[in-house]
């Protein structure tokens, strides 16, 4: 399995010095509009996961956990038998099979500044699943300030998204859970009040869900059968609806080629409707209810992640579809063109590679890949 990273690298989160030889100016160092591997380093096997934040990236090996990308200031650089991470701008967690250790990348600590022994043999017989990150035994790791937070084991957790102020998560019956600020909708409850407390997203209530993910102040579930519900804000189009902000941003892109193409025409922007179009276009800032997506062609979606304002969704037939903010590239079409309609990222399709997973950090995009096998003729 190979990963590809693409959109935001300011902090070589993607690759260093990836212009330099070239001379290439500045603006194209902070942003990689082709997908782009992710080396592996010498002293580790492949990579099995990638976590990422705004400015940072945790690299998990088969054998470890690699954080060279993720913090030059951090005191872990190197944790060998590290089986999961998690990041934040201020937090790096890494479990183990025998513990759970949270670090503060501010500062340069010999020791994590929060553990816990876990004992993942007596889970697993036990019947109850094994938990991912940020899910810890008994609650949570938060992004914030105090790091673990507690969870009512009566909600059975299956997986956690954390969002920019929200949460969402998954049980292990398949009803969805969120809490935290609400103030785009992005809880789903039909309001825009916020929970300090879990709550059922009850306009889901008898669909068994698979998966969720979260953005900024956006969020996402998947049913059992591969379908895709979004809900909060959609000011950059990320949960695939039609966004007024977008389509005038591209009216008015339009407006300036086509000026530029005939300097005498008379070419207005925000001129009045053309005929059959006017009062037809309905628009969502906010949808503050789970909406089901339509992604065209037909598909089932086996995985989902969320940037801040962009969401990214491979098929089961191992096809990437991105939509939302796209100005740093991290849609992966390999221009800086935002978009509120999934689009499917063709770079892997022409490589002959099937994508079986993605992870986006706040303003970039990695996925992994493995190599299409093409039948004998």
């Amino acid at each position: 399995m190979r990963w590809f990273g693409f959109g935001f690298n300011a902090f070589g989160q993607i690759c260093d010095g990836l212009n330099e030889a070239a001379g290439s100016d500045v603006t194209e160092e902070i942003r990689v509009l082709r997908p782009t591997e992710l080396d592996s380093c010498c002293c580790c096997s492949k990579i099995s996961g990638v976590r990422a934040s705004w400015s940072r990236r945790a690299t998990v090996h088969e054998d470890g956990f690699d954080a060279a990308s993720s913090s030059q200031s951090c005191g872990v650089s190197l944790s060998l038998g590290c089986k999961d991470a998690s990041i934040s701008e201020q937090h790096l967690t890494l479990a183990f099979p025998d513990r759970i250790e949270s670090w503060d990348l501010q500062r340069k600590d010999q020791t994590p500044s929060w553990s816990t022994e876990t004992n993942t043999q007596s889970e697993s017989s036990s019947g109850c699943p094994l938990l991912n990150l940020p899910l810890v035994p008994g609650g949570y790791i938060a992004t914030k300030p105090p790091l673990f937070r507690s969870l009512s084991p009566h909600l059975k957790a299956k997986s956690l998204a954390l969002g920019g102020d929200h949460a969402v998560l998954l049980c292990a019956s398949g009803a969805v859970y969120t809490w935290g600020l609400g103030s785009h909708g992005q809880l789903g409850h039909g309001g825009l009040t916020s929970e300090e407390e879990p709550r059922a997203v009850e306009a889901l209530w008898g669909m068994s869900m698979s998966g969720v993910a979260a953005g900024g102040w956006h969020s996402v579930s998947i049913s059992d059968g591969g379908d895709l519900y979004l809900w909060g804000w959609n000011e950059s189009g990320q949960i695939g609806l039609p966004s007024r902000g977008l389509r005038k941003t591209m009216q008015q892109r339009s407006s300036q080629q086509a000026g530029a193409l005939c300097q005498d025409a008379d070419v207005k922007s925000g001129e009045e409707p053309q005929e059959g179009e006017k009062h037809e276009d309905v628009f969502i800032s906010i949808q503050a209810f789970p909406a089901l997506l339509d992604v065209t062609p037909s598909c089932e979606i086996r995985t989902v992640s969320c940037g801040s304002r962009h969401t990214a969704a491979v098929t089961t037939t191992g096809d990437l579809y991105t939509w939302g903010w796209g100005e740093y590239g991290q849609l992966g079409h390999q221009t800086l063109i935002s978009s509120d309609e999934p689009q499917r990222v063709e770079f892997f399709r022409e490589q002959q590679m099937r994508v079986v997973d993605v992870v986006c950090g706040t303003w970039n995009t990695f996925a992994a890949v493995v190599k299409e096998e093409v039948p004998n003729s």
